[in-house]
């Protein structure tokens, strides 16, 4: 079931349950015969009110014969969200068989159906609330506009070229508007079987650490249709192509710890001098980075440019080299405060080759 179809399903679904409380509600409101357990409400608010309670319950049995199948996809526990969606979707159906049980065969608890209908609007509203949001935001993480435009599709390419993907990828095509959609679509329907989405896009990583990711993932026992390579291909690319936009995440929450760091500065420095916490990410790299013994410049190079081409051209280094130790230390420090996340050995082989090849070439 495609995005648009759940969504509009789900606010069908929620129409006809509050359209058919509300017209119970000005039904009940009509003299009641008891005996004859008869009512004197128009025989046509009758039919229509009748009418929407079987709408009700056929798209509440077509939406759950295509949901409750994709449960059995997952290897590992159920998200406390899809928990809660499953627990009010097995309370409406118990609510459902209630009442159709009392209209047909218990009559007499026929007065306990107003509460029954407000306790089933009820758990519709928590239904739609715990799924069309999601929904809504899933739609508009497919329409983004940036990943697919022009610019970011060259700058794909480029990165597809230093992801270490086997010669036979088509990268070309990889780095298309389609293949693009292709890998959003395996990224939403079956990464998240097994993972949370925001686990998932939780930090940025480097191509050919996306492309290992996505591997590692492939191979692991799965229930249901697993990953092909072709899948793990568009996945990949599509996860390189929204790297930008999770740095720009990372960069937003990073300057949000470093405001609530502050503020326990301050309050800590109203009350105890002595208590102030020292955030290390505001501390200025003072120390000289030391490389490791064993230095491949090759390699090195290749690290700095995979790295150095998530957030912009390589030529901008070169038009605007660092000078000194201490420029290519901010230079490093400018790029993990923009979001980027380095290895601690990482960085000591990119301030390497950096000082290497332009401070003292």
């Amino acid at each position: 079931m495609s995005i648009a179809t759940s969504t509009i399903l789900g606010l069908v679904f929620l129409g006809l349950g509050n359209a058919s409380v509300f017209l119970m509600y000005k039904l009940w409101g009509y003299p009641f015969d008891h005996e004859t357990r008869t009512s004197s409400a128009p025989k046509s608010l009758m039919l229509i009110h009748r009418a929407i309670g079987y709408a009700y319950l056929i798209l509440y049995i077509f939406m759950m014969w295509h949901m409750v199948p994709r449960l059995w996809n997952y290897q590992v526990e159920l998200p406390p969200r899809t928990v809660a969606h499953l627990m009010l979707g097995i309370t409406i159906g118990v609510l459902l068989l209630v009442k159709i049980s009392i209209l047909r065969f218990f009559r007499h608890f026929e007065e306990a159906m107003p509460y029954i209908g407000t306790v089933l609007l009820i758990c519709t509203y928590l239904l739609i609330g715990l799924s069309i949001p999601f929904t809504l935001r899933e739609s508009a993480l497919r329409v983004k506009g940036n990943v697919f435009s022009d610019a970011s599709l060259q700058r794909t390419y480029t990165r597809l070229q230093m992801a270490g993907l086997p010669p036979d990828a088509p990268l070309d095509k990889l780095a298309s508007r389609r293949k693009l959609r292709e890998g959003q679509d395996v990224l939403l329907k079956k990464c998240v079987q097994c993972h949370d989405l925001r686990t998932i896009l939780a930090r940025p990583r480097t191509p050919p650490d996306w492309v290992r990711t996505v591997d590692r993932m492939a191979i692991k026992p799965m229930i249901g249709e697993p990953i092909v390579q072709e899948d793990q291909w568009t996945v990949s690319a599509y996860l390189i192509a929204i790297t930008p936009e999770l740095q720009n995440s990372a960069k937003e929450q990073r300057k949000q710890q470093i405001q609530v760091s502050q503020a326990q500065n301050a309050l800590a420095a109203l009350t105890n001098p002595d208590d102030v916490i020292v955030n290390p990410d505001e501390v200025e790299e003072t120390d000289e980075m030391s490389a490791e013994d064993v230095y491949n410049p090759e390699a090195a190079k290749e690290l700095f440019e995979i790295t150095c081409s998530l957030c912009h051209d390589l030529s901008d280094v070169d038009n605007v080299p660092p000078t000194s130790e201490e420029e290519t230390t901010e230079l490093i420090a400018r790029m993990i405060d923009n979001g980027l996340f380095l290895e601690e050995e990482d960085i000591k082989t990119i301030a390497r080759y950096l000082n290497e090849t332009y401070v003292n070439p």
